[in-house]
């Protein structure tokens, strides 16, 4: 027996390295400070997990789910849309319910996309778009995202023939790995540029809640003209700490929505209704445990760029998610830092150059322990004087 071709086109899983390493310390007894991981570390909100239970109690979740959601979950996504950023969307047609969003960026390109057609992907950007790409058996070509830039591509680096090629666009903000975000502008560029040269993008908004310094994030849905070219991901895993949940869902043009749809009816039947009805009641009941979160994840960002001034890490604040992304020491690449800071000190870091070839020079670091935790992880790295 063989695998087949699709499956050995499929990128090295970039995270499964990274935990082996960790494992592997811990089971020898180390104390490994893990700011490598984007598992969020708080727990569920009391009223979700309750409307779970309830939910689960009864009977009527027992039955298959219909195949493309529960209506009560897709009228929640649509008064969420509504109520936090005054986009109208139509809960029949512009609502697709995922099994947590990496789903829906994974089959886009088999929905969307014939072989060796052109996808547009950020450098660095989230590991798991270059699974669509495998899957799909797509050509990618990568946009880089640069400090000088804001961590925003340069449309103007794209030439004729990409745009005149790519069929679909992947974008992320709040941004991971570099936690930067995105403004009006700029996606009135992109919706421009999808126009001209009728290609279709997707806005991955995973850590569409989490903005700092009172700026919220925005989405790419309140600019005039994005739900006529694009769809937007939001998955309920960071907003809610629902990560382990699989829970999230699209929303905008509803060709897009009727795609993720139609490759859903032949992969799955929806999640768990009762799980649906959990998720209903995290986006419509009361959202202060979403801005206690945002609270939570400034004073840890705050704590981290403190600690860095004071050994002289020259550390950018990130504008949103819950990462920060750290220019490696000078003499060494992103790898050779991230080894070195697991081997000598215990830290545990996500090297720059797995998000993409642009990541090289960086490393990614979680803001999912405490803050005490971080200052303590930067007092060991001082001990090493790379700084």
């Amino acid at each position: 027996m063989d695998f087949s071709n699709r499956l050995k086109n499929l990128p090295t899983q970039f995270f499964a390295s990274l935990v082996q390493k960790v494992t592997t310390a811990v089971a020898e007894g180390r104390d490994v400070i893990n700011l490598g991981q984007g598992n969020p570390d708080q727990p569920t909100p009391e009223h979700i997990v309750k409307a779970l239970q309830e939910a689960a109690a009864n009977p009527g979740s027992h039955r298959y789910s219909p195949f493309r959601g529960t209506n009560d979950l897709k009228q929640a996504a649509a008064d969420f849309y509504k109520r936090e950023y005054n986009v109208d969307i139509d809960p029949h047609t512009e609502v697709a319910v995922m099994f947590g969003t990496k789903i829906g960026l994974v089959e886009l390109p088999l929905a969307m996309m014939n072989e060796q057609e052109l996808m547009l992907l950020p450098d660095p950007g989230y590991p798991d778009y270059l699974s669509g790409a495998g899957l799909a058996n797509v050509r990618f070509d990568t946009m880089p995202l640069l400090e000088e830039n804001e961590y925003l591509p340069d449309y103007r680096k794209l030439t004729n023939e990409q745009k005149q090629a790519a069929k679909l666009m992947y974008l992320n903000y709040p941004n991971n790995p570099t936690g930067a975000t995105a403004t009006k502008e700029f996606f009135e560029e992109t919706v421009l540029l999808a126009k001209e040269s009728d290609i279709a993008i997707v806005h991955d908004f995973a850590y569409g809640a989490v903005g700092f310094d009172g700026v919220k994030p925005i989405s790419f849905l309140q600019v005039d003209g994005a739900k006529e070219v694009g769809v937007e991901m939001y998955t309920l895993s960071k907003t809610y700490n629902m990560a382990g949940w699989r829970v999230g869902f699209a929303v905008g043009n509803a060709k897009m929505i009727e795609a993720i749809n139609i490759i859903q009816d032949h992969l799955f039947v929806s999640l768990f209704p009762a799980v649906q009805s959990a998720a209903a009641a995290a986006l419509n009941e009361s959202q202060q445990c979403v801005d206690e979160l945002v609270s939570l994840y400034e004073r840890r960002r705050n704590a981290l760029v403190n600690a860095c001034a004071k050994i002289d890490w020259d550390v950018k604040a990130p504008k949103g998610s819950f990462f920060a992304w750290l220019p490696v020491a000078n003499g060494y690449t992103s790898e050779e830092f991230a080894d070195l800071l697991l081997d000598k000190a215990d830290v545990a870091v996500a090297a720059g150059n797995g998000f993409g070839a642009v990541g090289e020079g960086y490393i990614r670091v979680g803001l999912l322990v405490d803050e005490h935790r971080l200052e303590e992880a930067i007092d060991r790295i001082a001990k090493l004087e790379l700084f």
